[in-house]
C-alpha cells in the first residue's frame, strides 16, 4: 500500500512519473506494485492540482497564450459506441494557458473540446489575472464568445488563424500534421500588439506535456482508462513544471519567475502535499 512506503520510495516513484516513465516502467525500476504506483500518482496529483488552484491567484501576467492538446480516455473517439453513453470515454483535451514571459502555466483543464469546458477554462484564467492581459489563441470559434463573456472589455485579444493544405490521397494515413500554407494574425478585441499575437510558446509547452506524461506521448500504447486518473496526472505534471523543473530560458522555475513561489521546490515537497 502507498501509505506503507517510505518517503524516499514515494519520491522515487513520483519523480519517475514526472519524467515521463510509464507505470509499468516505474514498477520495474522501484519494485513498487503498479497498482500502488497508480494510486500514489493519483493522490499526489490531486494534491498538486489543489495547490495550484490555491496559489495561482492575483497574477501579474502580461502576454498569455492558450491552446489545447489532444488525448483519449479508454478508447479513441471513432470507437465510442452508444453503449458508452454517460461515460467519459473517447477524446479528451488539455486546455493550457501559458505566460510567455515567465513561462508560468497559471491554469489548465482536462475535458471535452466543447462549450462547457472552454467556458470553464477561460473563466478560470480570467479569475486569476490581477491586471489587463494580452491574450492569444488559435482560431477555435468557441473562444470568440467565451473570451468576450468572461473578460468583457478588459482584455486585448488576438487569434492566430492557420490555413492548412489538403493531404494527398496517398498521405491520408501518414502520421504527420497537415502542412500550414498561411498564418494570419487577427485582432478580435482591444488593442493587442499584433507582433505578439502568437501561440508558439504554448505549442512548445504542449511538447513538454507530451514528453513528461506517458499518457499523452505520441505513438505509444499508453493511455488512461479513467478521466480521474488522467486529470490527476495532468495536475502532477504542471506542478512539477511550475515549481520543480528549472526552465532553461529563465534559469529558474516559472513559479519563481512569476512571484508565486520564493524557493525552488523538490519532488519530495510535492509528495508531502499528499501526506
Amino acid at each position: 500500500m502507498a501509505n506503507n512506503l517510505s518517503l524516499e520510495k514515494k519520491t522515487a516513484v513520483i519523480a519517475a512519473l514526472c519524467e515521463g516513465a510509464s507505470i509499468r516502467a516505474v514498477e520495474r525500476m522501484t519494485g513498487v506494485n503498479r497498482q500502488t504506483v497508480m494510486r500514489l500518482g493519483v493522490k499526489v496529483g490531486e494534491a498538486c492540482e489543489k495547490l495550484q488552484d490555491e496559489q495561482m491567484r492575483e497574477l501579474n501576467c502580461k502576454h498569455v497564450q492558450i491552446d489545447e492538446a489532444w488525448g483519449f480516455i479508454q478508447k479513441k473517439q471513432r470507437q465510442v459506441t452508444e453503449a458508452d453513453a454517460g461515460m467519459f470515454v473517447g477524446d479528451v483535451w488539455v486546455y493550457v494557458a501559458l505566460d510567455s514571459e515567465t513561462k508560468l502555466v497559471p491554469c489548465f483543464l482536462a475535458g471535452k473540446r466543447d462549450w462547457e469546458h472552454t467556458e470553464a477554462f477561460v473563466a478560470s484564467l480570467s479569475s486569476r489575472m490581477k491586471n489587463r492581459i494580452q491574450l492569444s489563441s488559435d482560431g477555435m470559434n468557441q473562444y470568440l464568445n467565451v473570451v468576450e463573456s468572461e473578460f468583457g472589455a478588459g482584455v486585448d485579444y488576438g487569434q492566430i488563424v492557420k490555413t492548412y493544405a489538403s493531404p494527398e490521397a496517398s498521405e491520408v494515413r501518414r502520421y504527420s500534421p497537415p502542412v500550414v500554407t498561411a498564418v494570419k494574425r487577427v485582432v478580435i478585441s482591444g488593442t493587442p500588439d499584433e507582433r505578439k499575437i502568437s501561440t508558439s510558446h504554448v505549442e512548445r509547452q504542449n511538447l513538454t506535456l507530451r514528453m513528461h506524461m506517458r499518457r499523452l506521448t505520441r505513438l505509444t500504447n499508453a493511455f488512461s482508462k479513467k478521466v480521474e486518473n488522467f486529470r490527476a496526472a495532468v495536475g502532477l505534471h504542471f506542478a512539477y513544471y511550475n515549481y520543480v523543473k528549472i526552465h532553461s530560458s529563465i534559469r529558474c522555475t516559472p513559479a519563481m519567475a512569476a512571484g508565486v513561489s520564493s524557493r525552488l521546490w523538490t519532488v519530495q515537497d510535492l509528495v508531502q502535499l499528499a501526506e
